[in-house]
Formats: C-alpha cells, sequence, structure tokens
C-alpha cells in the first residue's frame, strides 16, 4: 500500500476514521488533533453507550497462561514488562484519557491483558504511529498493538500475531430507512461520504463500476473538506451513507446514537484483512503472543475487553502466527 495524505480540514470523526482505515499504510498522527472522539454522551437515551475515559481503568482480570509464559524469549522476560507500542489518537481503539496523559481504549486493555496472559508487566508507551517499525526494528518497542494491519510487504520484516479483523462500515442517519449494505446493488444511486484516497473510496469505486456496468445507477462521491459541511452532511439529509473504519464509527454511532451500521465489508476485500499484535521478525516473541492472545479469546476476557469498547463484531475465534497478508500493489 501507499502512503496517503488526508486533507487536514476533514471533520473529527471522518479523520479518526479516514486514518484508521489507512493504518497498513499511512500515520493517523497526521490529524490527530481532535480526532480521540467524544466523550461518554451524558444524554438520557438508552441507545447511548456509555464508555469509561477516565485513568482509571476497571479492567478486566486476566490470569498467566504456563504454556504461554514459556514461550516468550529470555530477552524479554528478563525485565518482567513487555514495552507495548500504542498510538493513542482515535477512539476506541486507543485515545488519551480525560486527564490528557494516560492512554486507554481497546489496543490498551488487549495489550494489559497479553502482557498478564504471559506473566509480565505491560509497559504501555504511546508513540506517533509512523514511528513504530523502527522502534520494533531497533528493539525500542517489544510489541506494538496499534491497528496495524497484515501485509505481505511487513511480513519480510516483521512478526504478527491477529486479534482482530479489520472491518469498514456503512452506517447511515439513525432513522434512515435504509437497513442493509451488504454488496455493489446496495449502494447504487446511493450519496455516500468517503476518505479520498482511502482504501474504502477504492472499494467503492469498483463496486460503482460494477453497478454501472449493470446499467445501474452511479453511486455519488461525496467528499468533504470543511468539518462542519461534512459534520451536517448525513443527519441533515444531504447524505444517504458514510464508509469507513468499523471501529471508530461504531465508537461514535454509540456515544450520540445518531447514527447505525447497516453493513460490514471485510478492510481488504474482497480479501480478508487482519489487524495484529506486531513484534521483531525472528525473536519468538509472535508465537508467545499469538499462544496469550488465544488464552484470552479461550477464557472470555478477549471477548469483554472488545465488548466493553463496542468492537464485537471484530472479534476473532482465534489468533493466528502470521496470518496470510494483503498481497503488494
Amino acid at each position: 500500500m501507499s502512503r496517503t495524505t488526508l486533507n487536514s480540514g476533514v471533520t473529527a470523526a471522518l479523520a479518526a476514521a479516514t486514518l484508521l482505515s489507512l493504518a497498513a499504510c499511512s500515520d493517523p498522527g497526521a490529524s490527530a488533533a481532535g480526532s480521540a472522539g467524544p466523550a461518554a454522551s451524558s444524554g438520557s437515551s438508552t441507545a447511548v453507550k456509555q464508555f469509561n475515559l477516565s485513568p482509571e481503568q476497571d479492567r478486566i482480570k486476566v490470569t498467566v497462561n504456563k504454556d504461554a509464559a514459556a514461550l516468550v524469549p529470555e530477552a524479554v522476560k528478563s525485565d518482567g514488562k513487555l514495552t507495548v507500542a500504542v498510538s493513542p489518537f482515535a477512539a476506541p481503539l486507543a485515545v488519551y484519557a480525560t486527564d490528557n496523559k494516560t492512554p486507554v481504549g481497546n489496543e490498551v486493555d488487549l495489550a494489559v491483558g497479553l502482557a498478564q496472559s504471559l506473566g509480565l508487566e505491560a509497559e504501555i508507551v504511546p508513540t506517533a504511529w509512523a514511528d513504530w517499525p523502527l522502534g520494533v526494528d531497533s528493539g525500542k518497542y517489544e510489541a506494538v498493538l496499534s491497528n496495524v494491519t497484515v501485509t505481505e510487504e511487513r511480513k519480510l520484516k516483521f512478526d504478527f500475531a491477529s486479534y482482530r479483523d479489520d472491518k469498514l462500515g456503512f452506517y447511515a442517519k439513525a432513522d434512515s430507512a435504509i437497513s442493509k449494505v451488504e454488496t455493489a446493488e446496495d449502494v447504487a444511486g446511493k450519496r455516500v461520504i468517503v476518505g479520498s484516497g482511502t482504501n474504502q473510496e477504492s472499494i467503492l469505486l469498483r463496486w460503482d463500476e460494477e453497478n454501472k456496468k449493470k446499467g445501474l445507477n452511479p453511486v455519488q462521491f461525496q467528499y468533504y473538506d470543511d468539518d462542519s459541511a461534512s459534520q451536517l452532511a448525513l443527519p441533515s439529509g444531504r447524505a444517504d451513507l458514510t464508509f469507513g473504519p468499523n471501529a471508530t464509527s461504531a465508537f461514535k454511532a454509540a456515544t450520540d446514537a445518531k447514527t447505525k451500521l447497516v453493513g460490514l465489508v471485510d478492510g481488504g476485500w474482497p480479501l480478508k484483512a487482519n489487524i495484529a499484535a506486531t513484534t521483531k521478525k525472528g525473536n519468538g516473541l509472535a508465537a508467545a503472543a499469538a499462544a496469550g492472545l488465544n488464552h484470552l479469546i479461550q477464557d472470555g476476557s478477549y471477548a469483554k475487553i472488545l465488548d466493553r469498547w463496542g468492537l464485537s463484531s471484530e472479534a476473532v475465534t482465534k489468533s493466528e502466527l502470521n496470518p496470510a497478508g494483503l498481497p503488494k500493489k
């Protein structure tokens, strides 16, 4: 994948979503300001989900798995810590807490749980997304949990233990008549907000070509540079759908109840894309990470962590060591 630069004026919500879809290929810190996502709504609606974004996190308790711990390389276990890089720039994956200094979120919870399953203490290190490859290669970080997509090119330098499906989501206004988007035909003639130069735009363009060949109405692509215009487009009825990374869109929908999920698409469509813990190639830590993550999956901790952050739809049934990655373009 090629590095993509986003327009700096994209709205906070769309910026977070778009940047995360590009996590396989670009720096989400480029528009980090304001992209952390909203605080949990104080509204009384039962449809609104409350997220704990305070620095005090009542995390899921995880037990040590002796088999997984035995796989940890001596160089890693020597200090009793697992140094994990996260990029706290987009909720619910990772974001700074209300104290503006403590990283919290799904990736942080998984990093802490993984470390505990290996008999280690997690040392969470906030880092700009673009810095993780050099950090892992130099040994500064022993692992990265930062929405990293597995690609065949990355597998040349890093090892991976998958922990989440890479999903893109179609979202509509909460009271929209649109109830599902499953195939290309479902977006024919629809007005769709999408980020320019993103993976989701590429998918939508291919779907649009399919529809045109069938004589269906074309997709009306909408791109926004102005924050307020983009934020108002869907609720005001000027757009029918947004298409972007499910994780951040799900968080926004849960916190304000103004939008709803109507369709999920694999991030590497038509191929499956995996989000994975990333380690230095050949040092053995990825095998331990996969074993530790499978322990979390088997004892139910994993499902509780994803549910806590509204990401159950992206759960995997098994952590795979170096799964098939997206091909080079």
